[in-house]
């Protein structure tokens, strides 16, 4: 398992666990972000990431992607 931060642009992955306090799991899970979701790295610029997840593409902060383990 790594965080979401460390994969490479293009790939796709399966979301094997989201840690952090209830209220990010919860704002997470709004945006689609579930275990056992499929996401895929579009793009990275400064440790920020644009990924596709749910047919949707979502920017999300370094810190938040550090929550996000696949």
């Amino acid at each position: 398992m790594m965080p979401l931060s460390m994969v490479n642009e293009g790939e796709t992955n399966v979301i094997k666990k989201i840690g952090g306090k209830e209220e990010t799991r919860k704002f997470l899970e709004n945006l689609g972000f579930v275990t056992g979701g499929v996401v895929t790295v579009v793009s990275e610029i400064g440790g920020n990431l644009i990924v596709n997840v749910k047919d949707s593409r979502v920017a999300i902060g370094k810190d938040m992607a550090n929550k996000i383990m696949v």
